[in-house]
């Protein structure tokens, strides 16, 4: 990729805005494999030591693992714009709560949950509670986590080891995280501002 008036031919807005918005001397930041002789370009590589790649196209799963495999503290910037099938539902109340520690979520668009104890007793189909059931009713639904779908999901991210945001646009992003359930784990976003996610890595 040859570089030109500040930005790779072939590169997009989105992945040039992104990389815009760190120092420069944080950006294209070149390291040779000292096993292979590999060159390894980042996009970002901050004062502590966390590497930030912005996908905007879809890779191989042999191309992630070799990256996740050589940057040690590697985070994920995924163009989420481009994603078919990815939607943000509904808020989720604080998945630290410890009011929920006896619940585990169902993968439904409609928020709902069952008790742990029916799992722990291998109940086949345990009973599904609405937030608006009396043992759940009066939980405080957050601001910042959400449930989703992704009906048709790029399955290379699902491999990944490493931390991934998602990028729709606007002044927020989204990781994906998983709530560890006995069932099934439960994905879920947290929503944290752009500039906080960008700051975190900026010398104070």
């Amino acid at each position: 990729m040859e570089f030109v008036n500040g930005g790779f031919i072939g590169e997009t807005p989105w992945h040039r805005d992104w990389k815009m918005a760190f120092p420069k001397e944080y950006r294209e930041v070149c390291t040779t494999d000292t096993l292979t002789g590999e060159l390894h370009r980042a996009d970002v590589y901050t004062y502590c030591g966390t590497t930030i790649e912005f996908q905007n196209s879809p890779i191989t799963a042999e191309e992630l693992l070799s990256r996740e495999a050589f940057y040690p503290n590697l985070i994920w910037v995924l163009n989420g714009k481009k994603f078919g099938g990815f939607r943000i539902l509904k808020h989720l109340p604080d998945i630290d709560d410890p009011k929920l520690a006896a619940y585990e979520f169902r993968h439904t668009d409609h928020l709902s949950m069952v008790r742990k104890i029916e799992i722990m007793q291998g109940l086949s189909k345990p009973k599904v509670l609405n937030f608006h059931h009396p043992e759940i009713r009066n939980l405080v639904l957050s601001s910042s986590y959400y449930s989703f779908c992704w009906k048709r999901p790029h399955r290379v991210w699902l491999k990944s080891k490493a931390p991934i945001f998602v990028d729709l646009g606007g002044h927020f992003i989204y990781q994906i995280k998983l709530r560890r359930q006995l069932s099934e784990d439960y994905p879920y976003l947290h929503m944290i501002s752009r500039k906080s996610f960008i700051d975190q890595f900026l010398p104070s």
